[in-house]
């Protein structure tokens, strides 16, 4: 590709920036625009990979696995972020385990012995945790050094963002207002980090659909702890409630989080929808823009393997023109 081939992409959380890097690498001339570089709401995220209460599933297996593919990958550098770690997904119903998580490294079901009280089932498997501050850092310093360009500026719409052979609207909760998208809703996130104790194994709690989460992920000298999942609310203002009984329900799991001390407080509102929008269309004036949003909790998870899409129409329409 041409390098005088200029993409616009809209938004800097992890969907946007992983979309502009496949693309600068490429060969795309890139430019970014975003509010809030990175963006908060994948600042906020713990993160592990799993594709987990997102649709279509089809697609989302895809673009989970290419994802997952890569994660290993830059696991091989610590630079990055993103560690291979092993723990423990429970249960205190019996749930039988989803069909991602038997697929990796190390899966096997937990002993008895091996869950915590109340926990009546649970699995043991190997999976990429992301510490989402520093990825984000290593995600820039590989735009810059493909030659890509980031600028801090709140869009009033996607055409605002032109000229470019292509805008890639990667703006999450913000595509309710530019697409405008009103089937895109907000479920509120919140984290607490804190000191590590000495934790070097994850923990999480399959809770299905209620809004209490528990999980907590350690990252060298700290670890997240997590979390809620509160449909429709976008708020990041900072829930003092929410935060002590994130820590009463890890501490409960995990004793020796009582003596961490709290470093901080991460919120995020997850842009979800039905299903997750990868998808081109031409704007009135002939620019193609390519929708790369909604990915809900997952957008950690699925971000190469959606980026890759996203930028795979670009090369469509340039082979579509004369």
């Amino acid at each position: 590709m041409k390098r005088e081939v200029r993409v616009v992409v809209v938004g800097a959380g992890v969907a946007g920036l992983t979309t502009a890097v496949v693309l600068a690498e490429v060969g795309a001339l890139v430019h970014v625009i975003a509010e809030q570089v990175p963006g908060v709401t994948s600042l906020a995220a713990g993160a592990m990979w799993g594709p987990y209460l997102v649709e279509p599933k089809d697609k989302v297996d895809q673009w989970g696995q290419r994802s997952l593919e890569i994660f290993r990958r830059l696991a091989e550098d610590p630079s990055t972020g993103v560690r291979l770690t092993s723990g423990i997904e429970a249960s205190r119903t019996a749930e039988a385990p989803p069909e991602w998580a038997t697929t990796l490294p190390g899966f096997r079901p937990c002993e008895p012995a091996e869950l915590p009280a109340g926990f009546s089932a649970g699995y043991r498997f190997t999976v990429p945790l992301i510490d989402m501050p520093t990825y984000l850092a290593y995600l820039l310093r590989r735009l810059d050094a493909a030659g890509g360009t980031v600028e801090r500026r709140r869009l009033v719409s996607l055409a605002d963002a032109g000229p470019a052979a292509l805008i890639v609207n990667c703006t999450g909760l913000g595509a309710q207002e530019l697409v405008p998208d009103h089937d895109l809703r907000p479920i509120r996130g919140q984290h607490v980090v804190v000191t590590n104790p000495g934790l070097t194994e994850f923990f999480s709690e399959d809770t299905g659909l209620s809004q209490d989460l528990l999980c907590f992920y350690p990252h060298g000298d700290t670890v997240v702890l997590g979390g809620t999942a509160i449909d429709g609310e976008g708020s990041l203002a900072l829930d003092e409630k929410a935060a002590a009984g994130i820590l009463a329900r890890c501490v409960e799991v995990e004793p020796r989080l009582a003596k961490a001390r709290v470093l901080e407080h991460r919120l995020g509102a997850r842009p979800t929808r039905a299903m997750v929008r990868v998808e081109a269309e031409r704007a009135e004036d002939g620019t193609v823009v390519v929708h790369n949003y909604g990915h809900g909790g997952a957008g950690v998870t699925l971000s190469w393997g959606c980026a890759e899409e996203a930028a795979s129409f670009l090369a469509a329409d340039r082979a579509d023109r004369p």
